[in-house]
Formats: structure tokens, sequence, C-alpha cells
């Protein structure tokens, strides 16, 4: 698994994996539940992983949407 994108907007990722789900390729969300541990306030970010296989592809995928990834 390699890191695709980092954020604290639940927009952002939810987006993100809207798009992975259309290109057929499966995403996991990792740190969901570190809301526990801030209280809530999305000061830690979540970080979407894909398969290193698919990296490429996932990464053309949110760069042509206009999605900041990590490589960037």
């Amino acid at each position: 698994m390699k890191e695709l994108l980092r954020s604290t907007d639940p927009t952002v990722l939810a987006f993100a994996t809207a798009l992975l789900e259309g290109e057929d390729i499966d995403c996991f969300q990792m740190d969901v539940n570190m809301s526990i541990l801030e209280g809530g306030i999305g000061i830690f970010p979540r970080r979407l992983l894909v398969r290193a296989d698919d990296h490429a592809r996932a990464l053309r995928a949110m760069r042509d949407n206009g999605i900041a990834t990590s490589d960037d």
C-alpha cells in the first residue's frame, strides 16, 4: 500500500474515494478513528492508501480532478 493523499478535510477524502471507486481502484482510509483521541476537532490528517500497482492510475485520477496528493 502507498499513501496517495493526506487531508484533514473529510469532503476531500470522500470525493477522492468516490473517484477511485469509479476507476475501479481499491483504497483504504487510515487514521479514521483518530477523532476519538482528538475530540473530533479535525487536527490529525487522515491518509488515503492504494495498492502500489494502482498508485500511478490513482495519481492521474486525483490530478485530473484537481486534488492535491502526497506526491505534489
